[in-house]
């Protein structure tokens, strides 16, 4: 290179256009970021993580329109704990054969629970409404206080297989105990599977709130479930 000649250019390593992939690339990761953010959303809020409307499955073909719809069964015959403890309680097979001994006994659809009866081995059911083991439940005050079967186990009166109607969410949780009111009913009404809320459930809804002694203040502490 003489004294007085300019340098020369150093050759270039990427084309003209290489600068368009690169700007379609930044703007492609927020793009990406937000439908891939968006998808997992309604992935979790969909039936595919929460099961709703999703019928379960059971080791006897046993339908809950038969028994508690056409044949009126109360839902206490077979939830005995239901009033008095934190899990409804699942019927032991004897509660099946106080009818079964007599009824259908000779159906091949009850055979798991004459093998069940006959071996002293109790059915595995499968769960249908199940928290999370950081969720502290209690069955017995939620009927107790006013809130009826079908508030949070649907319709299973018109169910064969029973499935879950709630995602029970935490958020889902929170909307009735920040606001009781509107799904309050009179304790004759708490098992009654057709029970709508009244014209005056508006005015009737808080008078049992009161009756009841609910302190929103008290159920929207963390306590009450996180314990």
């Amino acid at each position: 290179m003489q004294g007085g000649d300019p340098p020369p250019e150093s050759p270039q390593v990427f084309r003209p256009r290489a600068n368009r992939f690169y700007m379609a690339f930044v703007v492609s990761i927020p793009i990406a970021l937000l439908i891939g953010g968006f998808s997992c959303y309604e992935v979790y809020r969909s039936p595919v993580w929460t099961d709703v409307s999703m019928p379960v499955a059971q080791p006897v073909l046993f339908s809950h329109r038969h028994h508690a719809g056409e044949l009126q069964i109360d839902c206490r015959y077979c939830h005995t704990s239901a009033t008095t403890s934190s899990f409804a309680g699942i019927p032991p097979t004897e509660t099946c054969i106080t009818c079964h001994s007599q009824i259908l006994k000779q159906s091949p659809l009850l055979k798991p629970v004459l093998v069940s009866y006959n071996t002293n081995r109790p059915i595995k059911w499968n769960r249908v409404h199940d928290l999370p083991d950081y969720v502290y439940f209690d069955h017995s005050i939620h009927v107790n206080k006013g809130v009826g079967c079908a508030t949070c186990h649907g319709a299973v009166n018109e169910m064969p297989l029973v499935w879950k109607t709630q995602t029970l969410f935490m958020e889902w949780c929170l909307q009735c105990h920040r606001n009781p009111a509107p799904n309050l009913r009179p304790v004759a009404q708490i098992f009654a599977m057709d029970w709508k809320p009244p014209n005056d459930q508006a005015t009737q809804g808080p008078r049992l709130a009161r009756d009841y002694h609910l302190d929103t203040k008290h159920l929207t502490n963390c306590t009450v479930c996180h314990r």
